[in-house]
């Protein structure tokens, strides 16, 4: 079925979460020309905000969430947890500050308060932003945080113990903090990190689920506003103003045509034309946590090659989803049946035409623990969030992605985004 204003008039019921019908991807004559910025295209006429009622992270979660860090550590005989500005010190502590050569960190002790870092000149500022503990201790700019830290370190656990790192703390701080307390040991943390974060809450997935919701009515007004002759900025700029009318900050990119077989775009300029696959991949964030969809549609009539490979990942998306199902089954399992399914249908062996593993998790970060990819022997457990992603790159003629994420609750996988049918149908 090709992309019209009538067709896609009958799917309004499909989308309940916007006042407007979802119209068309039509290439005809009225639609040609680049997407100006002056004014908004007819089909935000009928958004509106969506994040009324929305709960953010409470105190009391908070806590558990560092109560459970600092049992982690206990039984990973690890002592203290050492954090710098990042997701994971905004996920325990609430506190977000800016990187710079200067540090600012928070240590986490397995037991007892958790103590701040940062320059004297910063003192203030920083203790506006402390809601779990209360002490900020400082340097001036001619001494040594590492120092500073060292003494946190034995006020807490003594001459010696174990500090825990995360992975993306930066280097030239773990080594200047080994390097002024050389009796401590070190090792990476992110059993303790990731040990929480991986396990979504009630609360999280209620997050999670504002922002693929919002993400879907995004793609609907875009989808909505496509015109012959526009551009990828063109898109990207639609998209980010569709999510702000619709109550949050997100973005939507895209590749045309052959340009598609780019699993992550290409930098080459693309305008829209008849007959172009468009593969779009996207999401927004609600109080800091993510969506993250994507859509392969075609801007004309799909030919029957178009149909069919997107039919096969397709079938690749719903074959991991249902071994989702299966008590036991782990991360690498559902790489591997996606995969078989794709290969099976003559684009194989294995990384060639579907090139990437099947999903990652999501959460605070569009791309964080744990991937669903062959080797990680993980089995799936309750609160865990992932991507189902299979896609089919075909180099010099087009690619397909299909892409929606999931939780997995008590009773199995559950969407946090219902998948597209068909090609033509990218919200059903």
């Amino acid at each position: 079925m090709k992309f019209n204003r009538r067709s896609f008039i009958k799917a309004a019921s499909l989308a309940p979460a916007l006042t407007l019908p979802f119209v068309s991807c039509r290439s005809s004559e009225d639609n040609k020309g680049t997407t100006g910025t002056s004014e908004l295209p007819d089909a935000f006429k009928g958004l509106s905000n969506m994040t009324q009622g929305v709960v953010p992270i409470s105190r009391e979660e908070r806590m558990g969430r560092i109560a459970k860090a600092q049992e982690l550590m206990k039984q990973a005989k690890i002592d203290a947890l050492f954090l710098e500005p990042g997701t994971s010190m905004k996920y325990f502590l609430d506190f977000d500050f800016f990187l710079s050569e200067r540090m600012v960190a928070a240590v986490i002790p397995a037991n007892g308060d958790i103590m701040y870092i940062c320059p004297k000149f910063e003192e203030d500022k920083v203790s506006e932003l402390v809601k779990f503990g209360s002490e900020v201790r400082t340097w001036e700019e001619h001494e040594s945080p590492y120092a500073v830290v060292k003494t946190i370190l034995v006020d807490k656990i003594g001459r010696t113990g174990t500090l825990g790192i995360e992975e993306r703390c930066r280097f030239f701080l773990y080594e200047g903090i080994k390097s002024e307390a050389s009796s401590f040991n070190y090792v990476l943390a992110d059993n303790i990190t990731a040990g929480c974060r991986m396990y979504k809450s009630d609360a999280e997935i209620a997050l999670m689920k504002k922002a693929n919701e919002i993400t879907i009515a995004a793609y609907q007004a875009l989808f909505n506003s496509l015109k012959e002759g526009m551009t990828q900025d063109d898109f990207r700029k639609i998209a980010s103003q569709a999510h702000q009318a619709l109550g949050a900050t997100g973005s939507i990119g895209a590749n045309f045509g052959e340009w598609s077989a780019f699993p992550h775009g290409s930098s080459t300029p693309q305008t829209l034309k008849e007959g172009d696959i468009i593969l779009a991949d996207g999401g927004c964030t609600i109080e800091g946590y993510k969506s993250d969809i994507s859509r392969t549609i075609v801007f004309g009539t799909p030919t029957e090659r178009q149909r069919q490979v997107w039919d096969l990942a397709k079938e690749a998306q719903f074959a991991a989803f249902e071994l989702a199902k299966k008590e036991g089954t782990t991360c690498e399992d559902l790489d591997a049946v996606a995969r078989k399914v794709i290969s099976d249908g003559g684009f194989g062996p294995d990384y060639k035409y579907f090139s990437h593993r099947l999903g990652h998790g999501i959460g605070m970060d569009g791309h964080e623990w744990t991937n669903l990819v062959r080797g990680n022997k993980t089995p799936l457990q309750k609160g865990m969030c992932f991507s189902n992603e299979p896609g089919i790159y075909i180099v010099g003629e087009f690619g397909v992605r299909v892409e929606d994420c999931m939780y997995i609750s008590d009773n199995g996988p559950v969407y946090f985004s219902t998948p597209g049918s068909a090609i033509d149908s990218p919200f059903s």
